[in-house]
């Protein structure tokens, strides 16, 4: 069965945007890359030929990562978000007892987490302890660092 990619109407859209422009620009420079390669002679012994090859494999591959991500994405409402249990694109006021610091995430799926926009992914420890919790439930949550005591203060839309 295939997993289903929860996404925001902003998140599918960067995916989709991102998807077009290496199937365009992206492919044309590589091809470019390959070319003029080529055009330095033999084959076996040039580092420049590889290298672009294997920029060509990792475009592809992310290429085909977009193209399931979007082909399994379902976008979410933020206008149906439930604000009584944290889910997908809720956003979250979280207090951290280990460290004594109160911080703000939204919950998102795996291709949009984005830590530094205080993004995180429901997949993700701290994602998968907040997802379905309630308002003043206090949550243990193991990570690589250790053991984290998060109390949630807030949960909006």
């Amino acid at each position: 069965m295939v997993e289903k990619n929860y996404l925001s109407r902003e998140g599918f859209e960067k995916l989709e945007a991102e998807l077009k422009d290496l199937k365009g620009r992206g492919r044309k420079e590589i091809a470019e890359e390959i070319a003029e390669a080529r055009a330095k002679g033999d084959l076996s012994e040039n580092a420049e030929y590889d290298a672009a090859k294997e920029a060509q494999g990792m475009l592809e591959k992310r290429i085909a990562e977009l193209e399931n991500a979007l082909a399994n994405a379902r976008i979410l409402d933020e206008e149906d978000v439930n604000i009584d249990k944290a889910y997908l694109l809720s956003t979250v006021t979280i207090y951290n007892h280990t460290v004594d610091k109160e911080v703000k995430y939204t919950l998102v799926s795996k291709d949009e987490a984005n830590f530094k926009e205080g993004k995180i992914s429901v997949k993700s420890p701290i994602g998968q302890a907040i997802l379905g919790s309630e308002i003043g439930d206090v949550l243990e949550v193991e990570v690589p660092a250790g053991e984290l005591k998060l109390e949630i203060k807030n949960i909006e839309r």
